[in-house]
């Protein structure tokens, strides 16, 4: 798609804030973990994300993703790139956050559980409908930081906003995919799994 007059400046701003935030994050103190196994598992290991009100409610359907959580991250794909997780049984997106957004949209909704730690990682794959798709990424490249490392835009656009649970945010094609986890305390650290899943989710 291309790119508005108003995701131009959002995208020459955000890119000088990524810069500078990446600079502060290399010399950070990562964030402490969440609290014990209990109550990382009982919260699904972060606090949801809202849907920005700003996004308009979408006329056109979105279509069906026809993916699996199985075929979004293999079992071989999970052990290379977060070694310890296994898919979460009593999972379900919560109410307001991105992936019950997603999961809505007749998209994919998954999360995995390390059962040591108790640490929860999300990942939801959707392809919205098309006239939500720009307000989206101009969502996206408002609150986070855009990440070149997660893949050369414009074929992939991705993004990062930091916080107790970090959220990352790939735009490729018609496709949205969100991940979110306690564990994601920089870009980097959802990189491996992030690599993985574009490896499973089409390029168009």
């Amino acid at each position: 798609m291309p790119t508005t007059p108003r995701r131009t400046t959002l995208l020459a701003v955000a890119a000088a804030a990524g810069i500078l935030a990446s600079a502060a994050l290399s010399g950070c103190t990562p964030a402490a973990k969440p609290a014990g196994p209990a109550t990382a598992a009982a919260t699904g290991g972060s606090t949801p994300r809202t849907v920005p009100s700003a996004t308009p409610t979408p006329t056109d359907p979105p279509t069906p993703v026809g993916l699996t959580c199985e075929q979004v991250v293999t079992p071989e794909q999970l052990q290379a790139s977060v070694p310890g997780y296994a898919a979460d049984p009593g999972y379900a997106p919560k109410a307001g956050s991105l992936e019950k957004r997603i999961a809505d949209w007749q998209g994919v909704a998954c999360a995995w559980l390390n059962q040591t730690s108790g640490d929860v990682i999300q990942v939801a794959v959707a392809r919205p409908p098309a006239s939500a798709l720009e307000g989206l990424k101009n969502s996206a490249i408002t609150a986070s930081n855009p990440v070149p490392t997660y893949g050369v835009p414009p074929q992939v656009e991705g993004y990062f906003a930091p916080g107790t649970s970090g959220q990352v945010q790939i735009f490729r094609g018609s496709y949205w995919i969100v991940a979110d986890s306690t564990v994601f305390q920089e870009p980097g650290d959802a990189a491996p799994l992030m690599e993985k899943v574009l490896e499973s989710v089409p390029s168009s």
